[in-house]
C-alpha cells in the first residue's frame, strides 16, 4: 500500500476475505442446503453471537467479527408457530438481526427437522435476499457505513452457503469495495495534506488504484478531478510567481490525470494570458525606465526577466531588447538619426548624424601599398557605444557665429597670415592677411565653404563654445572615430574600397580631369577622375558615404583630437583619443582637394604642429550620445 491510511481497512478486508473463503471454518454449522448444520448445538434463544477472529503478522491486534446465528430453542409444539413467524420475518425482510428474524427461525426448525422442505426453501429465499441487498448496497456510493452493512450481509450469506457462486461473487465485491474505499480514503487524506502524487506517491496513485479495481467508482473519479484541479491551481500559482517552467510541468501532469480534460485546456489559456500580461507589463516598465536618466540598468533587468519567461522569437521581447540595445549603445538616439541641438542664443548647432556602434581594424595592413610605419600595426578597435559626427565639415558661417559671439581671435587672425595655394607658381605659400574668412587662394570664402586656415586649438575652442551653448559635450573626433566613420564598414585601401579610381561624384579628390583657373593639372592624381573643383567645394556638395557623412575622405583634411604617435603600438582599443596633455604635434586625417592618391588612403595620417593653419585643413565635430 502507498499510504498508511490504507492499513486498518485493508487488514479488515484481508481478514474478512480469509474468513469468508474458509466459511469461518464452518463453526457449528448455521445451515445451508445440506441437512444437519448446527444439530449438535445447544438450542436456546438469544442475541446473535459475534466471535472475534484475530489477525497476526504485520496486522497484529486487528480483529474481525464473524456472524453466528442467534440460537433458537424450539420444541415440536412450537414449530408451526415458528414457521409462521419465520415467513412473516422473511416477508418483512428481517433476515438475521435477532432470534425473531427469518434465518435463525428456519435454522431452529431444521435442527428439529433436518429435511424440512419449507425451512430449506425459506433459507434459500433469505440467502437470495441477502445477496440482492448486498448488491444493492454496493451499487451505491461506497462509504464505511455502506461497506459495513454489505460485509455483514456477505458474512451471513457465506455462513449459509459458502460455495454458492452468487454468495462468493458478493464476498468478492465486498472485498473489492473495501479496497476501493481504503484507496479513496488514503487519496483524500493525501489531498488534504497536499500530497498529489505527481512524484509517484500520493493522491493520484491511490485514486488510480481505486479505479483499477472499480473503473466506474464515482468517488475515485471525483478524487482524480480534485487532484487535477489542485495541479491546475499549482500551475496558476507558479505562473503568477513567474515560474512558467513549473507551471508548464504542472499542467502537463494535470493533462495526464484524465483524458481530454477541458479544464486543463482552459488552464493553459489562463496561464498563457498570465505570461503575456507579465511580458507586456515588463516591456512597458522597461520602456518607462528608458525615459529616465538612470533607468538603463532597471530596463536591462526587466529585459532579462522577459527573456526568461518568453518563448524564443517573442515579438514583445524582441521589441524591448531592441530598445534596450538602442539605449545601451545610443541613449535616446538611433543609428543614422540626424539631429541638431538648440543653442542658448536661439540658433541651432551643426547637423549631426549618429554613427553606429561596432568594431573595425584600424590602420594599414602589412602588405598595403604606400603605407607608412606610422599607420601600423593594424589593430582592433571596438566602440561599445555609438557617437555623433557633424554631417559636413564646419562651415565658414558656423565658425563666424562662434567668433562673433565669443569675441574669439583665431590663430591666423592673430598671426596675420596662413598657407594658401598660389595660382601663379602652382605651389602652396604663406600669404599675409589670410585667416578663417579666406578661401584656398586667399580670396574671401563663401559662407557655405568649409572653414580652413584654423589651427587645432581654434577647432577645440569652437567645440568648447558650442558645448557651452547647447549643454552637450562637443569635441574633435578621436583618430579612431574618424577612421571608423570614414571606412563606414569598408576595409578597402580607400574610403570607397579598393578601386583605383573614385566612384563618380563620391568626393572632392585630386583627379586628372580637374583644372585650375589658369589650366594647371595635377601631376599625381587619380587617372580619369574629375569632380569639377580646383580647391574645396561647398560643404555637402558630393554624395555622402554609407553612414551619411559628406566629404569625410576628401575636400579638406581634418584635425582630430589625438596627439601624434609614431605608430599604433599601445594605442587605445576602445576608440578614445590618444592624447598627452601639452603635446604640440597633432594628427590630421583624411584626404583633401590637394592630396595625392596615396594621401587619400583610409589609413593615411599626418603629423602637424598644433599652431599650423592651411588651405587644406579644416575640421568637423563629434558629440557623445
Amino acid at each position: 500500500m502507498r499510504a498508511t491510511g490504507h492499513r486498518t481497512l485493508e487488514a479488515w478486508a484481508a481478514a474478512l476475505l480469509a474468513l469468508l473463503l474458509c466459511a469461518c471454518s464452518r463453526p457449528p454449522a448455521a445451515g445451508g442446503d445440506d441437512a444437519g448444520e448446527g444439530a449438535s448445538a445447544v438450542p436456546r434463544r438469544g442475541s446473535p453471537v459475534l466471535p472475534s477472529v484475530t489477525i497476526g503478522g504485520q496486522d497484529a491486534a486487528e480483529t474481525v467479527q464473524s456472524w453466528q446465528p442467534p440460537q433458537v430453542e424450539l420444541d415440536q409444539a412450537e414449530v408451526p408457530q415458528a414457521r409462521r413467524r419465520a415467513a412473516q420475518a422473511l416477508a418483512g425482510d428481517r433476515l438475521f438481526e435477532d432470534a425473531d428474524a427469518a434465518i435463525p427461525l428456519y435454522l431452529g426448525i431444521r435442527r428439529l427437522h433436518p429435511d424440512d422442505a419449507g425451512a430449506r426453501r425459506g433459507l434459500q429465499q433469505a440467502r437470495r435476499r441477502l445477496v440482492e441487498r448486498g448488491d444493492a448496497l454496493l451499487r451505491r456510493e461506497i462509504t464505511g457505513e455502506v461497506l459495513q452493512q454489505a460485509a455483514m450481509l456477505a458474512l451471513v450469506a457465506v455462513s449459509l452457503a459458502p460455495d454458492d457462486e452468487a454468495v462468493r461473487a458478493l464476498q468478492q465485491r465486498v472485498e473489492t469495495a473495501q479496497r476501493v474505499l481504503a484507496f479513496n480514503r488514503a487519496g483524500e487524506e493525501d489531498l488534504r495534506e497536499g500530497r498529489l502524487g505527481e512524484d509517484g506517491d500520493g493522491a493520484l496513485p491511490n485514486f488510480r488504484d481505486a479505479l483499477a479495481l472499480l473503473p466506474q467508482d464515482a468517488r475515485a473519479r471525483q478524487g482524480l478531478a480534485a487532484a487535477e484541479s489542485a495541479l491546475i491551481a499549482r500551475a496558476e500559482a507558479a505562473a503568477h510567481a513567474a515560474d512558467f517552467d513549473t507551471a508548464r510541468r504542472r499542467l502537463a501532469e494535470a493533462a495526464g490525470v484524465r483524458e481530454d480534460a477541458p479544464a486543463v485546456a482552459e488552464a493553459r489559456v489562463r496561464v498563457e494570458a498570465i505570461r503575456r500580461a507579465q511580458i507586456a507589463a515588463l516591456r512597458d516598465g522597461g520602456l518607462r525606465d528608458l525615459t529616465t536618466p538612470a533607468g538603463l540598468r532597471a530596463a536591462r533587468e526587466k529585459l532579462a526577466e522577459v527573456l526568461r519567461i518568453a518563448d524564443p522569437g517573442d515579438p514583445v521581447a524582441a521589441q524591448l531588447r531592441e530598445r534596450v540595445e538602442l539605449a545601451t549603445h545610443y541613449g535616446s538616439f538611433r543609428p543614422g538619426q540626424v539631429f541638431t541641438d538648440g543653442m542658448r542664443d536661439g540658433g541651432r548647432g551643426p547637423q549631426m548624424i549618429v554613427v553606429p556602434h561596432g568594431a573595425f581594424t584600424m590602420g594599414a595592413a602589412d602588405d598595403e601599398s604606400g603605407a607608412k610605419d606610422a599607420e601600423r600595426p593594424a589593430h582592433y578597435v571596438r566602440f561599445e557605444r555609438g557617437f555623433a559626427l557633424s554631417i559636413t565639415e564646419v562651415t565658414v558661417e558656423q565658425f563666424r557665429r562662434f567668433v562673433e559671439a565669443a569675441g574669439a581671435r583665431p590663430r591666423a587672425t592673430r598671426r596675420g597670415h596662413s598657407t594658401v595655394y598660389d595660382e601663379r607658381s602652382g605651389n602652396f605659400i604663406r600669404r599675409s592677411g589670410v585667416d578663417w574668412q579666406s578661401g584656398y587662394n586667399g580670396a574671401r570664402a563663401a559662407p557655405d565653404d568649409p572653414v580652413m586656415h584654423v589651427s587645432v586649438r581654434d577647432a577645440e575652442a569652437y567645440a568648447a563654445w558650442l558645448s557651452e551653448q547647447t549643454g552637450r559635450h562637443y569635441h574633435l573626433p578621436s583618430e579612431a572615430e574618424f577612421e571608423y566613420a570614414l571606412r563606414a564598414s569598408s576595409d578597402g585601401r580607400y574610403p570607397w574600397g579598393d578601386a583605383a579610381v573614385p566612384p563618380p561624384r563620391s568626393g572632392n579628390y585630386t583627379g586628372s580631369e580637374d583644372a585650375s583657373p589658369s589650366g594647371r593639372r595635377w601631376s599625381n592624381a587619380f587617372a580619369g577622375y574629375g569632380d569639377g573643383y580646383w580647391g574645396p567645394a561647398p560643404a555637402g556638395s558630393f554624395r555622402p558615404n554609407a553612414w551619411g557623412l559628406h566629404d569625410i575622405g576628401g575636400n579638406l583634411s581634418e584635425w582630430v583630437a589625438d596627439c601624434w604617435h609614431a605608430s599604433y603600438r599601445r594605442a587605445p582599443a576602445d576608440g578614445a583619443a590618444w592624447y598627452n596633455p601639452g603635446c604640440r604635434q597633432r594628427v590630421v586625417r583624411g584626404g583633401s582637394w590637394a592630396n595625392s592618391p596615396e594621401q587619400t588612403r583610409a589609413a593615411w595620417r599626418l603629423s602637424q604642429d598644433s599652431d599650423m593653419t592651411s588651405a587644406r585643413i579644416g575640421f568637423r565635430l563629434a558629440r557623445g550620445i
